[in-house]
Formats: C-alpha cells, structure tokens, sequence
C-alpha cells in the first residue's frame, strides 16, 4: 500500500504536529495527526493540545465536524472546509461519537487554557 504525508493547511510554529498519516490510496474517513491521534478513535489529551496553536486547534476541532456533515458558515471555515458534501446545518445537530464528543471538549478545554479566542 502507498503511504501519503500532507502538511495540514493550518499548519504554522508547531509544523509536523499536524501532519496527517493515511495507509492506502483512498484517505480514511477520519484524520490522524502525529502527537495527537486520529479524531474518530484515539482519545486525545487536554496536554498534548495545548501544545498546539490557536490555528491548528481551531482546525483540528473544525475537521471533525467536517468529518461528521457539518456545513459551515463562516468565511475562514468556508476556506478551510469543503461544504459541496455537508448534510447537517446547526452544528447542535451534528452526531458525534463519544470519542469525537471527548476530542472536541479537550480541544475546546485547550483552547481555553491557551488563550484562544
């Protein structure tokens, strides 16, 4: 099987922290990014994001509501995110695994504790 690295597109001072691994010619549904794990099924830790930017946790939590349908609204995610395969409208609505639920409350923690707006 072929293996593809691709940086990121956030990826700024923490470059290679975001660099998402796939096996396989076809990319996997979920993203996995060195240090801090695949966003549909490793836990990931309030510790290690809070070693990454504003920039790249902002991404992070964003893909896995693009992984999961969610169309967004904003210009910045708009430009980050393709909306032609969205489903879902209110963020609210979106069906999160636990795991994914997990992600993004560490991430939202993290942000927090970094100071990110």
């Amino acid at each position: 099987m072929t293996r593809w690295i691709a940086l990121a597109a956030y990826a700024s001072a923490t470059a290679g922290v975001l660099m998402m691994l796939s096996a396989g010619s076809t990319p996997a549904r979920a993203d996995c990014y060195e240090d801090i794990g695949c966003t549909d099924s490793d836990r990931m830790s309030v510790d290690d994001l809070t070693q990454l930017s504003c920039q790249n946790l902002w991404h992070v939590r964003n893909r896995i509501y693009d992984e999961n349908g969610f169309c967004f609204k904003t210009a910045r995610a708009k430009a980050a995110f393709d909306n032609s395969d969205c489903w879902v409208r209110n963020q609210s609505s979106v069906k999160l695994s636990a795991i994914e639920r997990h992600n993004v409350n560490a991430i939202v923690e993290a942000e927090s504790e970094n100071g990110c707006n």
